[in-house]
């Protein structure tokens, strides 16, 4: 065999949080592959809603234009109760603001989010392997070796580190012999369905509930003539998953012999898993999405807290492999691993709720958006870090309308979209400190926005005519942000700025030696 030059990322498992992570990977310009074990693309509508964070992930990863034009804001419920049907509302539909300009949980049949996120791949020059599932994983100091099996045959792969995002039954977790602590309720089933449904209104997701928890629910999947169809089963009930079984159970739950299912496209029976990961790697073998979390369905979070996992971690591995010191990557489960464990208490509340017919736990707000989820408290935002008077470090960054030159309405998350650090400086000492700061040459740009004040090194010089900046970023003195390449606070420097800002970024990048003075207009 010839040698070869190892990858520098191998991804194992092309579903939402291996593409996403294939995606941010190749724009920056990285060596990957991904492989996927299946012979073809996910087929189910299985994780249908999209939270705000997430679009935002979708919007910087170039990949949101086919999410929205795929899917549509969630219908009402209509609770049917013998004849009636009570419309009842989920969630408030909200209008986008300055700082929140995707409000709203999308809903989006899986398979419409893994072919926006395999086309963008696509675009980007790199393929999903499919027909090709790992079978063995070996590592040293300095490499990981691949073991996969593929249409043609064996194959050893060499990469500098490997990413396992292939599900709850992760193969690459195995292999670590990594434990997935949780439990797994076999008596608790439920049938999830993908069939062409007429018969039934499609303005609405409907919900027939029945005591102890069993309940019979269809909702309408945009984009197409769908529904998708959950069934809870009773204890001892025997599933049926064959057409004519399928119409003769739902007749019999709700009560109306129109119904009727056809052209069935997926059935799977589902069992409530509420499992973390003991950790989420070894070495240089990372998991991510499912092969380190799994959740109960209330909540649409699964999906959600895979690409952000992804979204975390992609920049690291960029960072790491330009040279920056590789404890970086150990933040990765020090960040992400408390938030999964949020998450899944959240997803189990919601899904213990339906069970004693609790209306709250079909209640969707705050808590399930993300948007509120931070960092703040963990390796790279302490404590004692700076913070402004709304945010902290490890908090969101939130977008603004700002003000250009020539009176053009520019968006803050307009400035932080693709694979660099921002720094926004905000008054006149901020922005010198913005001139004045060294960046290194490898990894991840700088992208410098000066507001309010001339900075000769800024990429872009803007004006907070609405005064965003003040009332949502609580910037009320000379201060300048560091914006990670996920869209975070990196850090928030506001009294000895420039001294303050250049101790932070040394955590964050290639090591001191390969600073230079940035040049005019110089951010990737």
């Amino acid at each position: 065999m010839k040698p070869h030059t190892p990858l520098d990322v191998l991804i194992i498992g092309a579903g939402p949080t291996g593409t996403a992570l294939g995606v941010d990977l190749a724009r920056r310009g990285l060596d990957i592959r991904i492989v996927n074990k299946s012979e073809h693309a996910f087929d189910g509508s299985r994780a249908k809603g999209i939270q705000p964070r997430t679009l935002e992930v979708l919007e910087d990863l170039e990949a949101l234009d086919a999410v929205l034009a795929g899917g549509c804001t969630y219908p009402l419920v209509g609770i049917h109760v013998g004849p009636l049907a009570a419309p009842w509302r989920m969630m408030r539909n909200r209008k986008p603001s300055a700082d929140v300009p995707y409000p709203n949980t999308w809903l989006i049949p899986q398979y419409s989010t893994d072919r926006a996120l395999h086309d963008r791949l696509e675009q980007l020059g790199r393929h999903v392997e499919f027909g090709t599932g790992l079978t063995e994983l070996a590592q040293d100091t300095d490499l990981v070796t691949a073991t996969v099996a593929g249409p043609d045959g064996i194959e050893e792969i060499t990469a500098r580190y490997v990413v396992g995002a292939d599900g709850g039954s992760s193969a690459v977790r195995k292999q670590l012999g990594i434990g997935f602590t949780g439990s797994t309720d076999e008596q608790d089933r439920m049938i999830i369905v993908d069939a062409v449904t007429t018969g039934l209104s499609r303005d609405r997701w409907h919900m027939w509930p029945r005591t102890g928890g069993r309940f019979t629910g269809a909702c309408p999947l945009p984009g197409s003539d769908l529904f998708q169809w959950m069934i809870r089963l009773e204890t001892d009930e025997e599933p049926m998953l064959d057409e004519a079984g399928l119409n003769e159970r739902i007749r019999s739950a709700t009560g109306n012999p129109r119904i009727t299912l056809s052209d069935t496209r997926w059935t799977s029976v589902f069992r409530p898993n509420i499992r973390l990961a003991e950790s989420y790697g070894q070495g240089r073998v990372f998991i991510a999405g499912d092969a380190a979390h799994v959740h109960p369905p209330a909540g649409a979070q699964g999906l959600n807290t895979g690409i952000q996992d992804a979204y975390n971690l992609g920049w690291k591995l960029a960072q790491v492999l330009a040279g920056a010191d590789p404890a970086l990557l150990d933040t990765y489960e020090a960040e992400r691993m408390p938030i999964a464990a949020a998450v899944l208490g959240l997803s189990t509340k919601k899904y213990d709720g339906i069970a004693k017919l609790d209306p709250s736990s079909l209640k969707r707000g705050k808590d399930e958006q993300q948007l509120a989820l931070t960092y703040f408290g963990g390796p790279l935002a302490p404590a004692d870090s700076g913070r402004t008077r709304t945010l902290r470090v490890g908090d969101r960054a939130p977008d603004a309308v700002l003000t250009g030159r020539d009176g053009e309405r520019i968006r803050l998350f307009d400035a932080f979209r693709g694979p660099h650090f921002t720094a926004l400086a905000h008054g006149p000492r901020a922005a010198a400190a913005l001139d004045r700061l060294e960046w290194p040459t490898a990894g991840a740009q700088l992208k410098r926005i000066a507001v309010g004040a001339p900075a000769e090194r800024a990429d872009q010089l803007l004006t907070d005519s609405a005064g965003t900046l003040g009332r949502v970023h609580g910037l009320t003195e000379d201060t300048l942000l560091l914006v990670r390449p996920d869209g975070y606070i990196g850090h928030i420097a506001t009294e000895d700025i420039l001294a303050d800002t250049r101790a932070a970024v040394e955590a964050l990048t290639p090591p001191v030696e390969s600073r230079t003075q940035a040049a005019p207009g110089g951010a990737a």
